[in-house]
C-alpha cells in the first residue's frame, strides 16, 4: 500500500496515531506507551519522505484535540499528554525537514502550524502544573520551526511589528513580539532582527518597545548558546554590520530610557548590544573617549554606582545586578586571548556583584524567587569560568547556616558546569571535588529533613527556621511553614540527586581520607539514596534516585566507593542496598515496582560487570559465603560451620558501611552475611514477580534470573567449582532467561510457561521457600477478601475503596492489609489465580524444603519417618501434617473447589480444577490423593450410605476432573510420585457416590467423565500403586457394568438418548481397560464353589456384553426401516459394538478356563450374527496369544515373586549382578527411591547383609580419603541413612528424649548459655562458664552414647558390621600383595591415618546421632523445638562428638580449641564403642525383619525401574562380562 497508494497509507498511520492518543484511549499503560512510541517514531521516518502530509495530518490532530471539551481531572491529564505527545512528534518530524521543501508548505506551515503553535505560548498561564510543560515543549516546536522555515516566522514577527507602529495603546497585542524569545538565530539572523528593531522601534507604541526590549535580550542568548562559535568569532574577528546595527539600537534604547524605570528596564538589553561591539568597548576603556560614545561610558558608570548601591534607587540597583551578569556570563563565551578588556570591566564589577548576590545577611530579592535564583545561578556559573579558584561564593553558599536558597543555587550551578562544558577554555568540576564532604553532608541534612517532613503528622508543630523567614515574607498566600520548608527541602534534595547523577565523583571524592572511613561516607550517600527510592510522595525524587544509584554501580564509580578494598566495600554496601530495595518489592510498598525492578535489572547487570572485570581480585573475598549447601567431602566441622554463616537472621535493615580495611582476612569480612540475606530476598523478590497480571512486569523478572545465572558463572570461574553451588537450580533459571526473550501470544500462556518451568525448581532454596510461604500469607488474605466481597467493601466505606481505586488498582496483595478489594477490576482476580498457579508449581519444592528443614548440614538429609519423601513409609502416612503450609494450602483448595460465591464462585471452580489438574508439582500428588480421599470419606455415613448433597456432589465432580487432568497431562516428573499413594479407596468411593445420583442429564454427564477417569487410570496404570489390584478392578468391573444399558432403552428424548449412549461407550472403554488380563474373583467362595462362582460371574458379563450387541443391531435395524438413521449414532453404535467385542475378548483371554465352556457355544449359534460376533472374538483371542498356564489366582503374586528372586539373585563369590546393575544405571535423581526398594525386598529374604557388603565395598574402592567416605550423596550413603531411620528410631527415642528433656526443663539448665564463639557472646555472659556448661552437657550425652551398646539394634549392629569389614576388605584389597603378606594391618594405617573401625563411627555419628541431637523436633524425638539458646548448643555438641568419631582436632575453629583435651581423651572410650557394635554380626534368624512384607508399591517401583532402564542394565552387565573375561580366572 506504501508504494502504490502512498497518501492513503500516510493517513492511515496518522489516523493511528491520533486513535491511540490518551484523550481517545484512555489512561496509558506499558502496552500502549509502546505502541504510541512505535506510531511516533513511525510518523518522524515518514516524515523525511513525505513531510507535508505528516505535518499537516499532526497539525489538524493538534488543532482538533485543543478544541476538545473536556471534564474531571482524568481527562484534562488524558489532554495534557496527548498535547505533549503530538508536539513532541512535531519537533522531530520538523527537525528532521528535509532541505527540498518547496515554497507551498512553508506557507502551509506558517498559515496552520503557527497559530497552533503560538495558542501554547500565548495562553501561558501561572500555577497551572502543565503550562510551563506544554510551553516549553511549544517553544521546541517553535524553535526546530524556525530553523528551516525562518522567513515564515521573521515575516509573521515583521508584520506584527508594523502594526503596532500604528495602532493605538490600548489595542496593542505584543503576543507575536514574544516569538523573538524561541526561534532559531544565527548571526546573519540576528543582524536581520536588529536592523528590523533599528527601522522600526521609535514608531512603537511603549508596550511594544519593552516587549522588544525583553524579546531581543532573550533572542540574543539563543543565539549565543546554539551558536557560540559564531560569538567566538565576533571577538577575533568584530562584524561592522553587527556593531552599527547595535549600537544604533543602543542609542535608540537610551534616548528611550528617560525615567528611572525605563533605565532599569533596558539596562540588561543594553549590556547585551554593548557587548555586541568589541570595539566600542576597547576604545571606551580609554582615557579619551569620543563624543559619540560618551553615552556608552556614562552607562557602565552609571552600572557600576547603581551595583555598589550609590544610584539612590532600589530599581537600579537590581537592574545593574542583572545586567552585570549578563555581562560576566556572556564573558565567559569570549577567550581572554581575543579580548581582555571585556574581562577587566567584569573584574571591576564582579565583587560588587557577589557582595550584593550573596549576602547570608541581607540576601537578594526582587519578589520573583524563581528569577532570583536563575540570576543567582548565572552569576555564580559565570564566575567559576571566569576564575575557578577564587571560591569564597561557593564556602558562603556551602556553609550551614547560610540561606537554604543559596544551597539551591550552588547545587545547581554544579550541576551546570558538569552538564554544560562546550567551550575548551571552561574549567571542569575537578575544581570543586576539595568540598566533597560538605556536599554530602548537605545532601544527608536535607534528606532528613525532607523525609521527616513528608513523614509528620500535620498534627506535628515544627519550628521554623531563620533561614526561611524571608521566603514566607515574600509569598503571597499563607502556608504553613512546616509544609512551606518541606517543599522547598524537597526541590533541594531533587537538585542534589541530580548532581550525584550527573558527576558520581563529585560526592564520592574523600581526599586524604582512610578507607575504612571512605567506606563510611559511601554507605551513608548510597544509603540515603536508597531510601529515596520507595518515597511515593516524592516520585521525581525516587526516578532520579534510581539514576543515581545506577551512575554510582558504573564500573568508574565502583572502584571510588573505596579504593583500599574495593571487593569487600562492593559486597557490603551494593548487597544491603539490594536487600533493602528487594525487601521493599516484596513487601509491595512501591507503587512504580515494573519500573523499579527494571532499574534493579541494570543494576545487576552493573554488578556483574564489576565483578567480571575483578574476578581475580575477588578471590581474597567472603565468596564461599555465597554457597548453597552442598553436601559431600570435607569434614563435618565445615559443614557445620557452612550452615551457620549461610542462615542469615530474618529482618535484617539496609545499615551503614563498618569499613572493612584491605587488611582483613577472609574470615573476617564483617559485611559478607547481608550478601547472603541480599540473593535470598532477590530471588524472593523475582519469584513473587511472576505471578503479577502484568505482562511486562513477569517478563522483566524472567529477564533478570539471567544476571543471577551471569554472576554465579562468574563466580565459579573465580573459585573453580560447579555453578550449582551457586545456583542450585541456576539450569531452571537459564530456561527462565530464554523465555523472556520470546513474544508471549498473550497473558495466559505466558503464565502457562512460567508455572512449567516452575515446576521444573528441583532444589528447594532460602529464596524459593520464602517465596512461597510470602504468596501463601498474600494469597490467604486475598481469598478472604474474594470471599468477603462485597461484604468487606460495604463495611470499610469509601476510605479504603478510594484508596484501592487511586492507589493500588492493579495489586490486589497491596490491598489484601487495607481490607478493600474490587472485583469489577479484572487484574485483581486475575493476579489471585496467578497466584494460586504459582503455588500449585512451586509446591513441591517447598514440600521438599519441609522435608529436610534443618538438615542442611548433614547429607542425605535425616528427618521424621513420617516426612521422608517417597520412602515407604511415607506410602502409609503421606496425608501429610495439618499444620505444614503446603498442606494447608491444599486444604483451602479443596474448600475453593466447591466456591458458592455469586459474582465469581464459577471462575474461582474452574480455575482451581485447570490449575490442580494441569498445574500442580508432581510431588504434592501424594498429599493431594489422600486428602481427596479423606474428604470423599466422609460423604458416607457409619453403615456406608451415601450423604447426598449439592455440595458433595459438586467436590465429586471436580474431583473427577482434576484426577482426569492430572493423569492425563503427562507432567514432567509425574511418574516417580503417582505410585506413592494409593488411589483405589478414593476410586471405588467415587464410584459408589456417583452410582446413586439417579439418571438425570447432569448425572449421565458425570457418570460418563468418571469411566472415562478410569480409562486414563488403567492407562498409567504401571505409574501407579495398588494395594489389592485384583479386587479393585474386580469391583470396579461390577460397578461400571451396572451402567452399560442402564436407561438408553428407557430414554425418550433424544438428547437423553446421545447422552446415555455416550455412557455405554464410556462405560465399555472403562471395561475394556480393567478386564485386560484380569482374572475374574467372585466375593466369596473357595474351592469347587470359587470355581463356579468364577463361572457364574464370567456368564454375567458374558450375558450382558451379548445382550449390548444384540441391543446395538437392533437399533441399526429400527433406524434402517424408519429411514431415520443419523450419521451420528450409527457411529456411537459402531464404536460401541467394537468396544463390547473388544470387553468380550479381554474377558475370554484372562478366563478361558472358567470361560469357554460358555462361550464356546455361541460358535454353533444358529443366528449368524451371533456367529460372526463369536468369530470376531476368537479372532482377538488369537491375535493377543492367550497363555492357558496363566490363569491361576495368584497370577500376580507369582510374577511378582519371580520380579524379587531376579533382583536378589547371587553368584558364587556373593556378587548381586542385578542389584548392582541397577545401582550403576538408576539416575541418581532416583536413588532414595532405589534405595528404599533395594533394602526393603532384601530384607524381606533376609540377604540385607549381603546388599550391604556389595554397596559399602564398592563405595570403599572408590574412597579417595578417609574423609570422603560416605560424605557424598551416593547410593551406598542413601542405603545406609534409610537403614539408620527405618531401624534406629526407636533407639535414638529412647536414647536422646530423656536426655535432651533434662536439659530443655531442668532447673539447672534453665539460664545456662552455651555459647563459646566470642564474636557472638551477650555483654553479660562469661566465656569460661559457658565453656564449662558445654563440655558438661557434652561429656553427659557421650557417656550416654556409648553406654547404650546393649540397646544398639541388632538391624544397625549388622549395618556397621558390614561397614567395618567392607572397610578392611577393599583396603586391603587395594595394597599390593607383598604388602599383604608382609603386615596387612600397617597397610590400612598407611591408608588411613586411624583403621578402619574410624570409618564406622565417622558415618554412624554423621548420618544417624548428630542429626536427630541437632534437630530433635525434626526427627520426630521431641514434639517441638528447642529453644535458640539450647539448639546452639546443640549444634556446638555435635561439633564435639563429630570430632571425637572423626578422631581429629579442632584447628580451624579457635573458639573450639579449647575443647581439644576433651576431645583426645575420649579417642579410646568411642573407639571401643564403635568396635563392640561392629565387631560381631548377629545371626540372620535372631534379627527381626521388620520389612519383611513387600507392597504392591515397592514391586511395582522395582518393576518401573527395571524397566526403564533395561537396556542400560544390559550394556552394564554385558561389559562386565567382557572385562571379567579379559582379566581371566
Amino acid at each position: 500500500m506504501a508504494a502504490h497508494k502512498p497518501v492513503e497509507w500516510v493517513q492511515a498511520v496518522v489516523n493511528r496515531f491520533d486513535e491511540q492518543l490518551p484523550i481517545k484511549a484512555g489512561q496509558q499503560n506499558t502496552h500502549t506507551k509502546v505502541s504510541t512510541e512505535h506510531n511516533k517514531e513511525c510518523l518522524i521516518n515518514i516524515s523525511k519522505y513525505k513531510f507535508s502530509l505528516v505535518i499537516s495530518g499532526l497539525t489538524n490532530i493538534l488543532k482538533n484535540v485543543n478544541n476538545m471539551r473536556i471534564f474531571g481531572e482524568t481527562a484534562e491529564k488524558n489532554l495534557y499528554l496527548s498535547q505533549l505527545i503530538i508536539l513532541d512528534t512535531l519537533e522531530k518530524c520538523l527537525a528532521g525537514q528535509p532541505k527540498d521543501t518547496m515554497r507551498l508548505d512553508e506557507t502551509m506551515l506558517v498559515k496552520q502550524l503557527l497559530p497552533e503553535i503560538c495558542h501554547f505560548i500565548h495562553t501561558y498561564r501561572e500555577g497551572n502544573q502543565h503550562a510551563a510543560e506544554l510551553r516549553n515543549s511549544a517553544s521546541g516546536v517553535l524553535f526546530s520551526l524556525s530553523c528551516n522555515n525562518f522567513n515564515a516566522v521573521f515575516s509573521r514577527i515583521s508584520t506584527r511589528l508594523q502594526e503596532l507602529t500604528v495602532c493605538s495603546e490600548d489595542n496593542a497585542d505584543v503576543h507575536d513580539i514574544e516569538l523573538l524569545q524561541y526561534i532559531s538565530v544565527d548571526c546573519s539572523k540576528l543582524k536581520r532582527l536588529l536592523q528590523e528593531t533599528v527601522f522600526k522601534f521609535k514608531a512603537l507604541k511603549k508596550v511594544a518597545q519593552l516587549a522588544v526590549i525583553n524579546s531581543l535580550e532573550k533572542a540574543f542568548w539563543n543565539w549565543v548558546e546554539n551558536y557560540p562559535d559564531e560569538f567566538t568569532k565576533l571577538y577575533q574577528t568584530p562584524q561592522t554590520d553587527m556593531a552599527d546595527c547595535a549600537e544604533k539600537l543602543f542609542d535608540l534604547v537610551d534616548g528611550f530610557a528617560e525615567s528611572t524605570k525605563r533605565k532599569a528596564a533596558v539596562w540588561p538589553l543594553q549590556i547585551i548590544l554593548l557587548v555586541l561591539c568589541p570595539e566600542i568597548i576597547q576604545d571606551i576603556a580609554k582615557d579619551v573617549v569620543e563624543e559619540t560614545k560618551m553615552n556608552k561610558k556614562l552607562f557602565l558608570d552609571n552600572l557600576r554606582k547603581a551595583l555598589a548601591g550609590h544610584s539612590g534607587s532600589r530599581q537600579l540597583t537590581e537592574s545593574a545586578a542583572i545586567a552585570c551578569v549578563k555581562l560576566c556570563k556572556a564573558s565567559t563565551y569570549i577567550n581572554w586571548e581575543d579580548n581582555s578588556v571585556i574581562f577587566l570591566l567584569v573584574q571591576s564589577m564582579v565583587v560588587d556583584l557577589k557582595n550584593l548576590l550573596f549576602n547570608p545577611s541581607k540576601p537578594f530579592s526582587r519578589g520573583n524567587q524563581n528569577a532570583d535564583v536563575d540570576l543567582m545561578i548565572d552569576c555564580l556559573v559565570s564566575c567559576f569560568r571566569i576564575n575557578p579558584h577564587n571560591n569564597q561564593h561557593f564556602k558562603i553558599c556551602l556553609a550551614q547556616n547560610s540561606p537554604s536558597t543559596f544551597h539551591y543555587v550552588l547545587v545547581n550551578s554544579l550541576h551546570r558546569i558538569i552538564t554544560n562544558s562546550a567551550l575548551d577554555w571552561w574549567p571542569r568540576i575537578d575544581a570543586v571535588y576539595c568540598h566533597s564532604m560538605e556536599l554530602r553532608s548537605m545532601f544527608s541534612e536535607t534528606l532528613h529533613k525532607a523525609i521527616q517532613g513528608c513523614g509528620a503528622h500535620p498534627a506535628i508543630r515544627m519550628t521554623p527556621s531563620l533561614t526561611f523567614k524571608e521566603k514566607m515574607t515574600s509569598l503571597k498566600f499563607k502556608e504553613k511553614p512546616t509544609d512551606l520548608e518541606t517543599r522547598s527541602y524537597k526541590f533541594l534534595l531533587l537538585s542534589l540527586v541530580k548532581l550525584i547523577h550527573a558527576d558520581p565523583k563529585l560526592l564520592l571524592c574523600n581526599p586524604r581520607k582512610q578507607g575504612p572511613e571512605t567506606q563510611g561516607s559511601t554507605a551513608e550517600l548510597i544509603t540515603g539514596l536508597v531510601q529515596l527510592v520507595p518515597q511515593s510522595s516524592m516520585p521525581d525524587i525516587a526516578q532520579e534516585a534510581m539514576e543515581a544509584l545506577l551512575v554510582l554501580h558504573q564500573l568508574d564509580s565502583i572502584d571510588l566507593w573505596n579504593p583500599d578494598a574495593p571487593i569487600e566495600t562492593f559486597w557490603e554496601i551494593s548487597s544491603q542496598m539490594l536487600f533493602y530495595i528487594c525487601k521493599k518489592l516484596t513487601s509491595h510498598q512501591m507503587l512504580s515496582s515494573t519500573e523499579i525492578l527494571k532499574w534493579l535489572r541494570e543494576i545487576l547487570i552493573c554488578r556483574n560487570k564489576f565483578l567480571l572485570k575483578n574476578k581475580q581480585s575477588d578471590r581474597s573475598s567472603c565468596h564461599f559465603l555465597f554457597l548453597y549447601d552442598v553436601s559431600g567431602g570435607g569434614t563435618s566441622q565445615i559443614s557445620l560451620d557452612h550452615e551457620e554463616m549461610i542462615r542469615c537472621a530474618p529482618g535484617a535493615t539496609l545499615r551503614k558501611g563498618k569499613g572493612n580495611s584491605s587488611m582483613e582476612s577472609t574470615a573476617g569480612c564483617s559485611g559478607t552475611p547481608i550478601c547472603r540475606q541480599a540473593q535470598t530476598k532477590l530471588e524472593v523478590a523475582l519469584y513473587m514477580f511472576l505471578w503479577s497480571p502484568d505482562i511486562e512486569a513477569v517478563l522483566v523478572a524472567m529477564s533478570c534470573f539471567r544476571h543471577l545465572c551471569e554472576e554465579a558463572d562468574i563466580r565459579c570461574g573465580v573459585d573453580e567449582v560447579s555453578v550449582h553451588n551457586f545456583l542450585p537450580n541456576y539450569n531452571t533459571f537459564m530456561e527462565f532467561a530464554s523465555v523472556s526473550n520470546m513474544m508471549s501470544t498473550g497473558r495466559a500462556a505466558l503464565q502457562k510457561r512460567v508455572m512449567a518451568l516452575l515446576r521444573r525448581i528441583e532444589h528447594p532454596t532460602a529464596g524459593n521457600t520464602e517465596a512461597w510461604e510470602d504468596t501463601h500469607a498474600k494469597w490467604e488474605q486475598a481469598t478472604k477478601l474474594i470471599l468477603n466481597y462485597p461484604k468487606t467493601k460495604m463495611e470499610d466505606g469509601q476510605v479504603a475503596e478510594s484508596l484501592h481505586k487511586t492507589i493500588v488498582k492493579r495489586r490486589m496483595s497491596h490491598v489484601s492489609g487495607g481490607g478493600s478489594i474490587d472485583l469489577s477490576d479484572t487484574d485483581s482476580l486475575q493476579e489471585w489465580i496467578n497466584m494460586t498457579g504459582f503455588l500449585c508449581a512451586l509446591g513441591g519444592v517447598c514440600l521438599q524444603h519441609r522435608s529436610s528443614a534443618g538438615l542442611a548440614t548433614y547429607s542425605p538429609p535425616m528427618g521424621p519417618v513420617s516426612e521422608r519423601k517417597g520412602s515407604m513409609i511415607s506410602m502409609v502416612s503421606t496425608e501429610g501434617n495439618t499444620e505444614t503450609p503446603v498442606s494447608k494450602f491444599i486444604d483451602r483448595l479443596l474448600t475453593l473447589m466447591v466456591c458458592n460465591h455469586e459474582k465469581v464462585g464459577l471462575q474461582i471452580r474452574t480455575n482451581i480444577k485447570d490449575l490442580v489438574g494441569l498445574e500442580l508439582s508432581p510431588a504434592l500428588y501424594p498429599m493431594l490423593f489422600n486428602k481427596l480421599k479423606n474428604t470423599i470419606s466422609k460423604f458416607f455415613d457409619s453403615q456406608g450410605q451415601v450423604l447426598l448433597t449439592e455440595t458433595n456432589t459438586q467436590f465429586v465432580e471436580q474431583t473427577i476432573a482434576i484426577m482426569k487432568n492430572l493423569l492425563d497431562n503427562h507432567t514432567e516428573g509425574s511418574s516417580e510420585h503417582l505410585g506413592q499413594a494409593s488411589i483405589e479407596t478414593m476410586m471405588l468411593n467415587l464410584v459408589r457416590y456417583v452410582r446413586v445420583l439417579g439418571n438425570l442429564v447432569h448425572a449421565i454427564q458425570i457418570k460418563t467423565k468418571l469411566c472415562q477417569l478410569v480409562e486414563v487410570m488403567m492407562e498409567r496404570r504401571d505409574d501407579l500403586s495398588f494395594c489389592q489390584e485384583m479386587k479393585f478392578r474386580n469391583k470396579m468391573v461390577e460397578y461400571l457394568t451396572d451402567w452399560v444399558m442402564g436407561t438408553s432403552n428407557q430414554a425418550t428424548d433424544e438428547d437423553v438418548k446421545c447422552l446415555t449412549r455416550d455412557l455405554d461407550q464410556a462405560s465399555m472403554e472403562a471395561v475394556v481397560s480393567l478386564l485386560a488380563g484380569l482374572p475374574l474373583q467372585p466375593e466369596e467362595g473357595d474351592g469347587v464353589e470359587l470355581m463356579e462362582a468364577k463361572s457364574q460371574l464370567f456368564l454375567k458379563y458374558f450375558t450382558l456384553f451379548m445382550n449390548l450387541l444384540n441391543d446395538c443391531s437392533e437399533v441399526e435395524d429400527e433406524s434402517a426401516q424408519t429411514g431415520g438413521r443419523k450419521r451420528g449414532m450409527s457411529r456411537r453404535l459402531a464404536s460401541l459394538r467394537h468396544c463390547t467385542v473388544l470387553a468380550m475378548s479381554n474377558l475370554l483371554n484372562a478366563n478361558v478356563d472358567s470361560g469357554l465352556m460358555h462361550s464356546i457355544g455361541l460358535g454353533y449359534h444358529k443366528d449368524l450374527q451371533t456367529r460372526a460376533t463369536f468369530m470376531e472374538v476368537l479372532t482377538k483371542i488369537l491375535q493377543q496369544g492367550t497363555e492357558f498356564d496363566t490363569l491361576a489366582e495368584t497370577v500376580l503374586a507369582d510374577r511378582f515373586e519371580r520380579l524379587v528372586e531376579l533382583v536378589t539373585m547371587m553368584g558364587d563369590q556373593g556378587e548381586l549382578p542385578i542389584a548392582m546393575a541397577l545401582a550403576n544405571v538408576v539416575p541418581c535423581s532416583q536413588w532414595d527411591e532405589l534405595a528404599r526398594v533395594l533394602v526393603t525386598l532384601f530384607d524381606s529374604r533376609h540377604l540385607l547383609y549381603q546388599l550391604l557388603w556389595n554397596m559399602f565395598s564398592k563405595e570403599v574402592e572408590l574412597a579417595d580419603s578417609m574423609q570422603t567416605l560416605f560424605r557424598g550423596n551416593s547410593l551406598a550413603s542413601k542405603i545406609m541413612t534409610f537403614c539408620f531411620k527405618v531401624y534406629g528410631a526407636t533407639y535414638l527415642q529412647k536414647l536422646l528424649e530423656p536426655l535432651l528433656r533434662t536439659v530443655i526443663t531442668s532447673s539447672e539448665w534453665q539460664h545456662v548459655s552455651f555459647e563459646v564463639d566470642p564474636t557472638r557472646l551477650e555483654p553479660t555472659e562469661s566465656l569460661e562458664e559457658n565453656q564449662r556448661s558445654l563440655l558438661q552437657m557434652t561429656e553427659k550425652f557421650f557417656h550416654a552414647i556409648i553406654n547404650s551398646s546393649s540397646e544398639f539394634p541388632p538391624q544397625l549392629r549388622s549395618v556397621c558390621h558390614c561397614l567395618y569389614q567392607a572397610t578392611c576388605h577393599s583396603l586391603l584389597n587395594k595394597a599390593t600383595v607383598k604388602e599383604k603378606k608382609e603386615n596387612k594391618k600397617s597397610v590400612v594405617s598407611q591408608r588411613f591415618p586411624q583403621n578402619s573401625i574410624g570409618a564406622v563411627g565417622s558415618a554412624m555419628f554423621l548420618r544417624f546421632i548428630n542429626p536427630a541431637i541437632v534437630s530433635p523436633y525434626e526427627a520426630g524425638i521431641l514434639d517441638k523445638k528447642p529453644p535458640p539458646r539450647i539448639e546452639r548448643g546443640l549444634k556446638l555438641m555435635s561439633k564435639i562428638l563429630q570430632s571425637i568419631a572423626n578422631h581429629v582436632l579442632f584447628t580451624k575453629e579457635e573458639h573450639m580449641r579449647p575443647f581439644n583435651d576433651f576431645v583426645k581423651s575420649n579417642f579410646d572410650a568411642a573407639r571401643r564403642f564403635f568396635l563392640d557394635i561392629a565387631s560381631d554380626c548377629p545371626a540372620s534368624d535372631t534379627v527381626n525383619h521388620s520389612l519383611s512384607f513387600i507392597s504392591d508399591g515397592n514391586v511395582l517401583a522395582l518393576h518401573r525401574l527395571l524397566w526403564n532402564n533395561q537396556e542400560k542394565i544390559g550394556q552394564y552387565l554385558s561389559s562386565n562380562r567382557k572385562s571379567s573375561l579379559f582379566q581371566g580366572p
